[in-house]
């Protein structure tokens, strides 16, 4: 295999987009269905609101998720993934089953 530019290596340009502390957790939690705002802040404990909203904007901007407003007094937004975000979300089962069965096993004490 050839050395291939970082700028042109499609896993770098992939890691580029999805490396960022709480993307992967945020596709997962918009894998299958759309979700609120506060939907998520909830289901990722420990983020915070600003943090959450930058991501959302950064796939958004990536064409990862889309966004939908609806015309309603309170405003209503959900989030959801789009057909781009939908096709990572089998590498985000792999890493779940990587984890599964390499890192949920506790060492035995020596």
């Amino acid at each position: 295999m050839s050395a291939i530019d970082n700028e042109q290596c499609p896993v770098c340009r992939t890691a580029d987009v999805i490396a960022g502390k709480w993307t992967l957790l945020v596709i997962r939690d918009l894998a299958g269905e759309s979700r609120r705002f506060c939907e998520l802040e909830r289901s990722l404990e420990g983020i915070s609101p600003r943090t959450l909203s930058l991501r959302l904007r950064t796939l958004e901007e990536e064409g990862i998720v889309e966004r939908q407003t609806y015309p309603e007094v309170p405003p209503r937004v959900t989030y959801a993934l789009t057909e781009k975000g939908e096709d990572l979300v089998p590498l985000i089962e792999d890493m779940r089953t990587y984890g599964t069965r390499w890192l949920d096993a506790r060492p035995a004490a020596a």
